[in-house]
């Protein structure tokens, strides 16, 4: 009984996923913001999990919105507990309500990729 009690929790260990990754929002609201304002908002993250975290890609939904995830000595890897963020770039020179997706793909287990959201209005100048 107890051989089958240390194999099934070795069997469990094994399902945990090694590497998360947790966002403070998954959503960025920009609110109303004239033409040509600050395009710029930052997504932050943690590594929650045991293993390093690597970030396999980041893209955006369409070519206004552009994102970059890379840290500032060129790698897409963070250490457990490590934080860090995803900057995006919103084309503001265009009027009108938005809502865009950025997809990450990582290492974590089962290869399923992150869906974040940035939305907003550019409304004229005043």
């Amino acid at each position: 009984m107890k051989r089958l009690l240390i194999i099934i929790i070795l069997f469990m260990s094994y399902l945990v996923p090694a590497q998360t990754m947790k966002f403070e929002s998954k959503v960025i609201d920009y609110g109303i913001i004239e033409y040509n304002s600050d395009p710029f908002r930052k997504f932050k993250f943690t590594n929650t999990g045991d293993k390093p975290l690597i970030i396999k890609s980041v893209k955006g939904s369409c070519g206004c919105t552009v994102p970059s995830y890379k840290k500032e000595d060129g790698s897409a890897e963070w250490t457990p507990n490590e934080s860090g963020i995803i900057e995006v770039r919103y084309a503001t020179n265009r009027l009108g309500e938005f809502i865009k997706n950025i997809i990450v793909k990582t290492n974590m287990p089962g290869n399923k990729p992150i869906i974040l959201t940035i939305k907003g209005k550019v409304i004229k100048n005043k």
